[in-house]
């Protein structure tokens, strides 16, 4: 008798268990076929923490190509999105009185659809709110620092490869494809003092452009021939300026790299996966290296993971 019970405990203990287990697993893989519900249920700092943590163990033991990818875009693309440690402020405001964005052309982007005016917002007056990027905002995002980085003095724009033939300095992407200002983009271009850099600044802002690279071509930051590079231009030196650490600057721009070529960064994370180490656990200087973010690097990553199904192509063009 004394057995059978000690049986039946077992068996109650090991139900619990299961239980306990299960649900989290099942809840964890609801979500990641959710995302909707997640950008809902994801709320608190604890939950993402959970959530993050469930996600991480799923990918450890799932052996479904299409599973993985579908867990490690959670990982790359938070729905949470990215947030800087940097404010606004009145950084909009800027732009628009140095004429690099007209409010008007702007408006016949960005001010239709649910979060038009919550992008607009930024464009006047002086904003506490943190700097961040997401699905939704990623196009406003990649504009606006675009706009930053053209306009803005800078020693990269001065004495850097986009000057080494100034005839051709308006004819890249960065220049001539920028149509939202109130002005010719090479009147814009490196013209007004918006952040204002120590010649220790300048260099540091150098040193760094040098080692971000974007998908899109094989030059780095400090030849920011693209509306990528020029954004990312813009964000280093506003960075930079507020004592943002040279670590925190590269996590950033990973960020921000990952929500402007999405398709990229998941197939990144598929090839760190493949080698054994986790996506968070990567060093985001070595990601934005050019033997990972150029183009050619980001090609042989792609040829690395052949045998993964192909992603639907969601990365960013060149343009507004």
């Amino acid at each position: 008798m004394m057995a059978k019970r000690r049986s039946k405990n077992t068996l109650v203990k090991r139900l619990k268990g299961f239980a306990v287990k299960a649900v989290p697993l099942w809840l964890v893989l609801l979500l990641v076929l959710n995302t909707s519900l997640i950008s809902l249920v994801v709320q608190g700092y604890f939950v993402r923490k959970e959530i993050r943590e469930n996600l991480i163990q799923l990918a450890k033991t799932t052996e479904n190509s299409d599973e993985l990818v579908e867990i490690l875009k959670q990982e790359v693309l938070p729905a949470s999105g990215h947030t800087t440690q940097l404010r606004w402020r009145a950084l909009g405001g800027q732009l628009v009185e140095a004429g690099a964005i007209d409010p008007e052309k702007y408006k016949q982007i960005f001010a239709e659809g649910v979060n038009g005016s919550d992008h607009m917002k930024y464009l006047d007056g002086e904003w506490d709110e943190p700097i961040f990027i997401n699905e939704t905002n990623s196009r406003f995002m990649v504009n606006t620092l675009w706009a930053l980085g053209l306009v803005n003095k800078s020693k990269v724009l001065d004495e850097g490869p986009m000057r080494k033939d100034p005839s051709k300095t308006g004819n890249f992407a960065s220049t001539g494809g920028w149509s939202l200002g109130k002005m010719d983009a090479m009147k814009l271009y490196s013209s007004r003092t918006i952040i204002p850099l120590t010649q220790e600044q300048q260099e540091l802002v150098r040193k760094v452009a040098e080692g971000v690279f974007r998908p899109c071509c094989n030059n780095s930051t400090a030849f920011p021939d693209c509306n990528h590079g020029m954004a990312a231009l813009g964000y280093i030196q506003l960075a930079v300026y507020n004592g943002i650490s040279e670590e925190q600057i590269y996590k950033d721009l990973l960020a921000f790299n990952s929500f402007w070529f999405p398709q990229t960064y998941i197939e990144q994370a598929v090839y760190w996966k493949k080698q054994g180490v986790e996506w968070k656990k990567v060093d985001p200087k070595v990601i934005l290296s050019s033997e990972y973010s150029s183009s050619s690097g980001a090609s042989r990553v792609r040829q690395a993971i052949q045998d993964i199904p192909a992603f639907k192509n969601q990365g960013g063009g060149c343009g507004v």
